[in-house]
């Protein structure tokens, strides 16, 4: 018998998020950004674009320790998790339109910023655990938090 969706428990790899790595990326994307801006007269552009990368790095940081948090509890369930996301998200959202609105033009350097920090995200988190499950059969899920190891 399989367990329903709602029901089933939540499982999160362990192997790929990396704060330190990903704040340092970002400052160099920052000083990129605005050296780039700088460069073509919008210097103000790429302080937004810095702007919305902190945004993005600040949203993922949240997600794991919501993550944590939730995933702690006896009962885990997947409905607290998506109601946390979608709070997170639309505040976040929220601040980055208002940063955007208020000083625009320049302002939607913020949007860019937490747009590419997504990609940069689904990228440094993503090879991670493609070389992991390529280097393992694709049964082997050894080093997945919930999962347990294949011998």
């Amino acid at each position: 018998m399989t367990t329903p969706a709602h029901d089933a428990p939540l499982v999160f790899p362990s192997v790929a998020f990396r704060p330190l790595r990903l704040a340092l990326i970002c400052v160099v994307l920052a000083g990129l950004g605005t050296l780039a801006a700088a460069l073509l007269g919008h210097v103000m552009v790429g302080v937004f674009f810095g702007i919305g990368l902190a945004l993005g790095l600040l949203n993922a940081v949240l997600v794991r320790r919501s993550v944590t948090n939730i995933t702690s509890q006896p009962n885990p369930l997947k409905s607290k998790m998506a109601l946390n996301s979608a709070t997170r998200l639309m505040i976040l959202t929220i601040v980055g339109l208002t940063i955007a609105f208020i000083f625009r033009p320049a302002g939607l350097g913020v949007v860019f910023g937490m747009a590419l920090f997504q990609l940069l995200l689904v990228f440094t988190t993503a090879l991670p655990v493609a070389k992991k499950l390529r280097a393992g059969s694709p049964t082997d899920t050894a080093g997945f938090e919930g999962e347990p190891t294949q011998q």
